[in-house]
């Protein structure tokens, strides 16, 4: 009976997540037609994205101090969360379009996403295989994998949307809230798995133990690394390639970027599949360093491209596209498996919040870089993140307590 139950948990929570997590993927598909239609100046166009990245920035803060993640029922922090951010997001088509409510609307939209991001890779993380015994059959990396290939699939929708002309902003709203409420209704349907720890007394200074503990700030260090490059790169690829087209002479530059740009973000959920896939067989740490390595030569090199022929400037994104998600769920899944007894999804919501604050640090300097020095070499720097998180997994992998990922095969 497991096995159908395990099946059918983890396929709905996936669903789930991806249904709630339209109200975050929704923000980038409509943009360009409220510019279009009320006129948004460019700071409103992209406070109405960045403010729900704030928003989970202090939201994930939040629940990490209170240890939400562990001492609330996860099926109900999921739930509420989903209908409250729902509801927000809905209000928006009853405030004008490039008023500070609408901002607040998204803000609070954030704060949710911190009971459905983290709270969803600790649902997912209650059905893990044991692998004790060092064989092949734990499955950590590959389940928290799936949400997370998932989750990329999601965000790369709204650039196909652009490419295919674009969506009416009004009814993507509508779709986005109606979707949040579903995923609500369905979170409530999903079994948790065997791998259970009792809700822990509350402890002030829970959170800290993530950078207390050695190997958890090893794992934390190498995820931020990650994230540096990360989201940047997914939030101005499809600019760059449209700079890159335009120098190539193609037609229609801009809409052929969208197309390339869902192929380079949409090839993360692959890399996400297989990389859980291989972490699971050949460790952790050996699918990360791998992973960033790659992705980060990519950051580095692509520039050498920039200009020259389209497939071979699409080729390189999507080869980065692939492994710069590759590694993202092992993270998780490293700090699920080191984590105190009861205290995973607080673990889960301090990495993510430390590691979306850096996101916007870097998205911000993308673009300052491209005024200064052009978009060529703008993407260089992001190779600093993957490197230094090289080093913190080579790091953890040399630790004793690396033998507690994946069944010992570090």
């Amino acid at each position: 009976m497991q096995r159908p139950s395990k099946l059918r948990s983890v396929t709905l929570l996936a669903l789930a997540e991806v249904l709630a997590l339209a109200l975050w993927f929704s923000a980038s598909a409509v943009v360009p037609a409220l510019k279009a239609e009320a006129g948004l100046a460019p700071m409103q166009a992209a406070l109405f994205t960045s403010a729900v990245a704030v928003g989970f920035v202090v939201g994930t803060f939040a629940s990490a101090l209170l240890a939400l993640a562990d001492r609330v029922p996860p099926k109900w922090l999921f739930a509420i969360s989903a209908l409250i951010a729902a509801a927000a997001n809905l209000a928006i088509l009853m405030l004008p379009p490039n008023g500070h409510g609408v901002v607040l609307c998204r803000f609070v939209t954030g704060v949710c996403m911190a009971g459905i991001y983290p709270v969803g890779m600790k649902m997912a993380s209650t059905w893990a295989r044991n692998d004790a015994k060092g064989g092949i059959k734990g499955d950590m990396g590959f389940l928290i994998g799936l949400l997370v290939g998932a989750l990329t699939l999601g965000s790369a929708l709204p650039h196909l949307f652009n490419g295919l002309g674009g969506v009416d902003w009004r009814l993507t709203i509508k779709l986005a809230s109606a979707a949040a409420v579903l995923g609500a209704v369905i979170v409530l349907m999903v079994d948790l798995g065997p791998n259970r720890a009792p809700a822990p007394p509350f402890r002030p200074g829970a959170a800290l133990t993530a950078f207390r503990d050695p190997a958890l700030r090893l794992a934390n260090f190498g995820y931020f690394g990650h994230m540096w490059e990360l989201y940047a790169m997914w939030a101005w690829i499809g600019v760059y390639l449209a700079a890159s087209f335009k120098m190539s002479g193609v037609e229609n530059p801009t809409r052929w970027a969208a197309f390339a740009t869902f192929a380079v973000v949409g090839a993360g959920a692959l890399g996400s599949l297989i990389g859980g896939l291989i972490a699971d067989r050949a460790g952790r740490t050996f699918l990360t360093i791998a992973a960033m390595t790659l992705s980060g030569a990519a950051a580095a090199g692509i520039g050498i491209f920039y200009g020259g022929p389209p497939a071979l400037i699409v080729v390189v994104a999507v080869v980065w596209g692939f492994s710069i998600v590759a590694d993202s769920a092992q993270f998780s899944s490293c700090v699920i498996e080191l984590a105190p007894a009861g205290y995973t999804g607080t673990m889960l919501t301090v990495q993510t919040c430390v590691g979306f604050t850096l996101t916007l640090v870097t998205i911000h300097l993308v673009p300052m870089l491209a005024d200064a020095i052009g978009w060529r070499w703008s993407f260089a720097f992001l190779s600093l993140g993957p490197a230094l998180g090289v080093l913190a997994m080579l790091r953890l992998r040399d630790h004793p307590d690396a033998l507690k990922l994946a069944g010992g095969r570090r």
